[in-house]
């Protein structure tokens, strides 16, 4: 184990990889701890061996062209491929081609940061008219919107965060996803060779237990696979954990307790700040079996890429176009989500048939014919994640910026800590992880 490091980073997801490769790059002694038995946090990249395909389980777009991550693709001749597939909708009594971004975009673009904050349900009641047939279609997908691509409880999330998102994803196309060749693993490699040349120390297995700070030098108390206690020392500590690690009870399996605890300006940021809620499915058949599809129109789906409804279960299915592998991947977020965690693989594995099948007029009992692996992850359950990714609460608008700042010598980085916009998101949490470096930097100068 690395003695007497100069900074101790607790969590090696994509903030704290890339803090380390800043620090250690301008010659500081960094550690990692890491409480799994694998670095790269929600970045969780499985391999189908059958279609030689990475599947994931947790990160899987590039969201527009974010410097964060181009820049490294670029670098290392990484390829990576826009989706250019088509869209499909199960719309009352049709499966067809739909557009639905363009009826969502009528009423995101009522929305505006200039007023009091309010949740996106209650700006929805407020912003058309009901009885207009337009806008009741348009109101439920835009719902459908964000309660699936932000994982969040609509009743909850701020307008003013929503806003500032929309505008940070027009700088970098965030509307464009894009896959690299060989999924976020590849981002992994690229990670894991900078930190081996820069000599950074991970530790795995090596769950935080304390971190007692309010001291010349701060102590990080943790646990080994085997339960065996180790003191970790550092003149400065970052933490990358994720949210809603930081905000479970301290005496909760996988939690950090604060000696003495957090001041109450962080506790405050903590409980403004939410973790989405999903649980994604993706299924690998023997064949793709949807390009012999037809809609009601009798138009083929060979090429759909997305598969979007209002079902329970999973209203949001992706294929892996522009690979043609026989793989489709289901998306239960906020209650859909709440409702599989905690429940067993093959739980999850029969609702997502049952949903398919319906969606796409299928015997469930032919898809189970055909299904030959299922792939899936619970983060709420997971004690070192509980849940996906960060949102902010009506009335949040600091709550990041108040979670990022130092604290004497301790420091903030992840996801949930992104001042920009592009919180829960790859790039934001490489972009945090860069911020609280330079500011460890700043204090050495």
């Amino acid at each position: 184990m690395s003695d007497n490091p100069d900074v101790i980073i607790l969590g090696a997801g994509a903030a704290g990889l890339s803090a380390a490769v800043e620090l250690a790059q301008a010659g500081l002694k960094v550690t990692i701890l890491e409480a799994r038995d694998r670095i790269g946090g929600r970045i969780f990249t499985k391999h189908d061996p059958v279609c030689d395909a990475p599947v994931e389980l947790g990160a899987e777009f590039i969201h527009g062209r974010p410097p964060q991550i181009w820049t490294l693709l670029r670098k290392h001749h990484i390829r990576a491929r826009e989706l250019k597939g088509e869209q499909w909708c199960v719309q009352p009594g049709e499966l067809c081609k739909c557009d639905l971004l363009s009826k969502v975009d009528q009423i995101l673009e009522k929305m505006d940061d200039q007023g009091s904050d309010q949740s996106f349900l209650e700006f929805l009641e407020r912003c058309c008219p009901e009885n207009d047939p337009k806008y009741r279609e348009a109101k439920a997908w835009a719902r459908s919107y964000v309660t699936g691509f932000h994982a969040a409880d609509p009743a909850l999330i701020s307008v003013h965060s929503l806003v500032q998102g929309l505008r940070a994803d027009e700088k970098i196309d965030g509307d464009r996803p894009f896959r690299m060749t060989g999924g976020y693993q590849t981002l992994m490699e690229i990670f894991r060779r900078q930190l081996d040349q820069a000599d950074v120390s991970i530790e795995i297995n090596m769950r935080a237990q304390s971190v007692r700070w309010e001291q010349s030098e701060v102590q990080v108390t943790a646990l080994d696979e085997a339960n065996e206690l180790f003191t970790f020392a550092a003149p400065q500590v970052l933490i990358t954990l994720p949210l809603g690690v930081l905000q479970a009870d301290a005496r909760d399996h996988g939690a950090l307790r604060f000696i003495p605890d957090l001041p109450p300006a962080k506790l405050q940021a903590l409980a403004q700040l939410a973790m989405g809620k999903v649980i994604r499915l993706s299924l690998r058949f023997r064949q793709r079996f949807w390009e012999k599809l037809h809609s009601t129109k009798s138009k083929t789906l060979s090429r759909m890429q997305f598969l979007l409804s209002r079902e329970d279960w999973f209203p949001t299915w992706w294929t892996a176009l522009p690979d043609k592998w026989p793989i489709i991947t289901g998306w239960a977020p906020f209650h859909c989500g709440e409702r599989l965690s905690g429940q067993s693989e093959s739980f999850v594995v029969e609702k997502g048939l049952e949903t398919l099948g319906k969606l796409l007029r299928i015997d469930k009992r032919e898809l189970e014919s055909l299904l030959e692996a299922s792939y899936t992850h619970d983060w709420q359950t997971d004690p070192f994640f509980r849940g996906a990714y960060s949102y902010v609460k009506v009335g949040g608008d600091r709550a990041q910026s108040v979670l990022a700042a130092p604290l004497k010598n301790l420091f903030f980085a992840g996801e949930a800590t992104d001042i920009s916009g592009h919180h829960g998101t790859v790039h934001g949490a490489i972009a945090t992880g860069k911020r609280a470096a330079a500011e460890i930097l700043k204090t050495r100068n």
